[in-house]
C-alpha cells in the first residue's frame, strides 16, 4: 500500500510561514502583472496557449471549447454573496463555475468536464483515512525510516504522526480516482470555501482531465520520487492559485475566504519534520514551474507532466538533468537480521535530498542542536529554512537547500527486522567526495548532539535510552558513498554490517581515536570536536540552550529573553492558529 505522503498538502505553505517566521512577514506585495495573462502568440509564456473568450461570446449551451467561460459563466463576473460561510448547494454551484472560468482564463485552458464537488464531515474524513497504510508490516518498516531520518522517535509511531498532520487539518482535497473535489466542514455545519483552495484544486481537477492522474507515472515509487512528482503536480497548482490570488487583489470580485475550524483541536501532537518535509513541493514546486512557464511557456509545463521529475534534487535546483549516481549495496547481513523485501523498493526506502535536509534542519526546531552550522546559533540554524533565495508572487517560501545536502546523487535505506528488534542500513552517494564529507561531517554532530560523549572514528557511537533515538550507531565514509547503520546494541551493528571497518566502544568509552575523522576512509574531515562550540554538551553555540525549555522560543535556557538564543515563533499555539487561518488540503485521497 502507498505511503501515507500520498495525501499531500497544497495551501498550506501560506499557513505554515505564518508560523515559521517572527522577523518575516508572510508574504510579500504581488507584482504588478502577477496574475495577468499573456498573449497567446510568440515563444513566451502564452505560446501554445488559448485566449479567452469575450463576455459576448459567453453563453450557457457553448460547450467545453471557450476558455475563460462556464455554463454561460464569464471570468469576469462575479458571484452574488460576499462570503463563502456556510454556502447552499446554490451558491456552491455558482462558485464553482466560476472558480472553473477564472481558472481556465489563468490557465489559458479549457476544462474538458463539470467537476463535482460535494462535502464530508471532518469526523467522517477522519474515520476514512486514519491508518489508511495499516499493515504491521508496513507500520514497522515505516517507522524505522522517520526514525532513521531523526524526525519521529523511538517510542512514537509515525504513521499515527502522519495522520496527526493530516487527518485533523485537511479542508479538502481532489479524487482523481472519483473525478471529485470533497471539501471538509466542521461537523453539523454548512460547507465553507476558500475561493483560492477552490481553484487549486480545480487545476488538479484540470491535470488528471489531461494527463491523467491515476497513472503510475504519478506516483513515485519512494518517498523521494513522490515528492518529486508532487513537485510538478502541487506545483503548478500552486502557480495558478497563486495568479489567481494576485488578480483577486487587483480586479477581481472574489468572495471573503471564510473562517476556519482548524481541525486541529487544542492538542500539541503536531510534527513539524513530517509537516516541513511534505510541504517542499509546494513552495520548491512553484517556482520551478514558475521558471518553466517563463522560459517555455505553458507547453514546458506540459511537457514536465509528462515527464515528471525524478528527484527532490531535481525540483530543489530547478534542473531538469539532475544526476544521479549509483548507490552500491549488498545484504551482508548475519545473526538473522531481515529485510523488507515486501515494501518500498525491493525492501528500500529513498528520503532524497529535502527529505535530508529536513532532517537535520529538525533537531534545531525540536531539539535545540546546532547541525546544519555549528558555527551559528540554534535561531540561525532554524532561520536557514526561511532564507529562500526566490520567492513566490504573493507569498514567501521555504529553503531546503544546503551543502550539507545539495550534493545528493542517491540513497537507499534498509529497514530491518530480527524478532522484536528493529535497524537499518542507510547506503547514501554524494557528487563529489566533499559532499559526502560534509554530510558524514552533518550525521556525526546530530549523533553527537544526541548522546553523552565525544564521538571516536571508527568506532560504533552509542547514544543513551533517554534520547529519542537511542542505540547504537556505525558511520563510515568511502569516497562519494557514506553508510550508516543502526541498531539496539554495538554488536547488532556489526551484525548488520559484519564487513565494516568499525570497532565495538569500550566499556568506558575512551576507545578509538577522537580526532572526528571518517571512519575507514582516507582524508579525515571533522575538526577533532563532535559538532559543539561550546561545553559539548548539546551540540548548541549558545550558552544555556540545553534544551529545557523545549522548541517553542519561549524563553533562551538561561532564564532571560534573549531572542538570538531562541528558536523563531514555533510554539503549539502559534501552528494552531495558523492551521485554523488557511488549513491543510489534500490533492489526493488515502
Amino acid at each position: 500500500m502507498r505511503r501515507v505522503l500520498t495525501l499531500s498538502t497544497a495551501a498550506a505553505a501560506v499557513a505554515a510561514v505564518a508560523v515559521l517566521c517572527v522577523a518575516l512577514t508572510a508574504g510579500v506585495a504581488a507584482a504588478p502583472d502577477a496574475g495577468a495573462v499573456p498573449p497567446a502568440s510568440g515563444s513566451g509564456p502564452g505560446a501554445g496557449a488559448a485566449p479567452s473568450a469575450s463576455a459576448d461570446e459567453c453563453d450557457p449551451g457553448d460547450g467545453t471549447e471557450l476558455v475563460g467561460c462556464w455554463n454561460g459563466t464569464h471570468y469576469e463576473e462575479s458571484v452574488g454573496f460576499a462570503e463563502t460561510d456556510g454556502l447552499n448547494e446554490t451558491q456552491l454551484e455558482a462558485l464553482t463555475d466560476l472558480t472553473m472560468a477564472r481558472v481556465e482564463h489563468v490557465r489559458q485552458r479549457p476544462f474538458r468536464e463539470d467537476v463535482p464537488v460535494e462535502t464530508v464531515t471532518r469526523s467522517e474524513y477522519a474515520n476514512d483515512t486514519a491508518s489508511g497504510n495499516g499493515s504491521e508490516a508496513f507500520r514497522r518498516w515505516n517507522d524505522q525510516v522517520w526514525e532513521a531520518l531523526f524526525v519521529v522517535g523511538d517510542e512514537t509511531d509515525a504513521n499515527d504522526e502522519i495522520d496527526s498532520v493530516f487527518g485533523g487539518a485537511v479542508s479538502g482535497f481532489y479524487s482523481p480516482s472519483q473525478d471529485r473535489i470533497v471539501i471538509v466542514v466542521p461537523d453539523g455545519e454548512s460547507p465553507d470555501i476558500d475561493p483560492s483552495t477552490l481553484a487549486h484544486e480545480l487545476l488538479h481537477a484540470m491535470q488528471d482531465q489531461y494527463h491523467d492522474l491515476t497513472d503510475p507515472r504519478y506516483v513515485g515509487a519512494t518517498q523521494d520520487g513522490d515528492l518529486a512528482v508532487d513537485g510538478i503536480i502541487e506545483g503548478e497548482a500552486v502557480h495558478v492559485e497563486e495568479r489567481y490570488a494576485a488578480r483577486c487583489a487587483d480586479n477581481w470580485t472574489c468572495a471573503e475566504a471564510p473562517e476556519s475550524d482548524g481541525g486541529g483541536g487544542d492538542g500539541a501532537d503536531f510534527n513539524f519534520g513530517i509537516l516541513q518535509t511534505v510541504l517542499q513541493p509546494y513552495g520548491d514546486g512553484a517556482l520551478y514551474v514558475r521558471e518553466l512557464r517563463d522560459e517555455g511557456g505553458w507547453a514546458a509545463v506540459n511537457a514536465t507532466m509528462n515527464d515528471p521529475p525524478a528527484s527532490t534534487a531535481e525540483v530543489i535546483h530547478r534542473n531538469p538533468d539532475y544526476e544521479e549516481g549509483n548507490v552500491t549495496f549488498e545484504d551482508a547481513a548475519t545473526g538473522g537480521w531481515e529485510t523488507y523485501p515486501d515494501q518500498g523498493v525491493e525492501g528500500a526506502e529513498t528520503t532524497g535530498e529535502a527529505s535530508m535536509f529536513v532532517m537535520f534542519w529538525y533537531q534545531s526546531l525540536e531539539y535545540r542542536h546546532a547541525v546544519l552550522e555549528p558555527d551559528a546559533t540554534v535561531r540561525q540554524n532554524v532561520e536557514i529554512h526561511l532564507d529562500a533565495e526566490a520567492q513566490l508572487e504573493t507569498r514567501a517560501t521555504y529553503n531546503y537547500a544546503h551543502p550539507v545536502t545539495d550534493g545528493w546523487a542517491g540513497d537507499e535505506l534498509y529497514p530491518y527486522r530480527n524478532g522484536d528488534r528493529d535497524g537499518y542500513v542507510w547506503a547514501t552517494e554524494w557528487q563529489t567526495e566533499d559532499d559526502a564529507a560534509a554530510f558524514r561531517d552533518a550525521y556525526v554532530r546530530m549523533l553527537t548532539a544526541h548522546g553523552d560523549g565525544e564521538y571516536a572514528q571508527g568506532t560504533v557511537y552509542e547514544i543513551g535510552s533517554e534520547s529519542d533515538f537511542p542505540g547504537a550507531y556505525g558511520v563510515g565514509r568511502d569516497g562519494t558513498s557514506v553508510t550508516i547503520t543502526h541498531a539496539p546494541s554495538p554488536e547488532g551493528v556489526l551484525e548488520l554490517r559484519p564487513d565494516a571497518d568499525l570497532a565495538l566502544p569500550d566499556a568506558d568509552g575512551s576507545d578509538g581515536d577522537t580526532n572526528g575523522g571518517d571512519d575507514g576512509d582516507t582524508n579525515g574531515g571533522d575538526d577533532g570536536s563532535d559538532g559543539n562550540t561550546d561545553d559539548g554538551t548539546d551540540g548548541n553555540t549558545d550558552d544555556g540552550a540545553d534544551g529545557s525549555d523545549g522548541a517553542d522560543g519561549s524563553d533562551s535556557g538561561n532564564g532571560s529573553d534573549d531572542t538570538d538564543d531562541s528558536t523563531p515563533g514555533f510554539g503549539v499555539a502559534a501552528a494552531l492558529v495558523a492551521l485554523a487561518a488557511v488549513g491543510l488540503f489534500a490533492r489526493r485521497s488515502a
